[in-house]
């Protein structure tokens, strides 16, 4: 034997029916809570945000950016050079 039932029943009305709790307005607070904190943290994802947390001794945050672009840049053109160097003995 089989029986089927079709209830046309909201979301809600069926929420209520079966006795579950609303959560509606935690899921709002927790929602707010999550998006403040998303927001918080995006501001501390800025270069020199991120520089002062990295490197609290420096003595400023575009300073020692500047320091680390020069330190790169110093890097590659050695790089270079000597790239160009083994090429010019090889021939």
């Amino acid at each position: 034997m089989k029986i089927s039932i079709d209830i046309d029943a909201t979301p809600e009305e069926a929420r209520r029916f079966f006795g579950l709790p609303d959560v509606g307005p935690m899921q709002d607070a927790l929602l707010s809570e999550m998006t403040e904190r998303m927001r918080t943290s995006l501001a501390n994802m800025e270069p020199e945000a991120l520089w002062s947390q990295w490197m609290p001794g420096a003595a400023g945050a575009s300073q020692g950016i500047e320091s680390v672009r020069q330190f790169w840049e110093q890097a590659m053109q050695t790089s270079f050079s000597g790239a160009k160097s083994r090429q010019s003995g090889s021939d």
